[in-house]
């Protein structure tokens, strides 16, 4: 694990512990290729759409650069996909899951 990768790991550890949230998080093997942070893609997710991040994921996938964090945001009622671009940090998504959520 690099220098970077500690001090990263530590600060998104030290932001959930500060907001009292915990999510599941994978994908962090592509973190080298992303621009923009976890903690900086929670809080455009979360201003996109607030409301408890139940998942989070760094993936690769069609539009926008190619890398996205997706992420599952809990609300009354409802959850959301919000995709934000992990190079520009652009919303690429913003959508309510289907009963059939993946």
């Amino acid at each position: 694990m690099t220098l970077i990768t500690k001090r990263f790991a530590i600060a998104a550890a030290l932001s959930l512990a500060a907001t009292g949230s915990a999510f599941a998080y994978s994908g962090q093997a592509l973190q080298k290729d992303a621009k923009v942070t976890p903690v900086r893609a929670r809080q455009i997710a979360l201003r996109a759409q607030p409301g408890t991040i139940a998942a989070m994921e760094l993936e690769r996938e069609t539009g926008g650069s190619g890398l996205r964090y997706s992420f599952d945001i809990k609300t009354t009622g409802a959850t959301h996909e919000i995709g934000v671009d992990a190079k520009t940090g652009a919303v690429l998504e913003n959508s309510v899951e289907g009963p059939s959520a993946d």
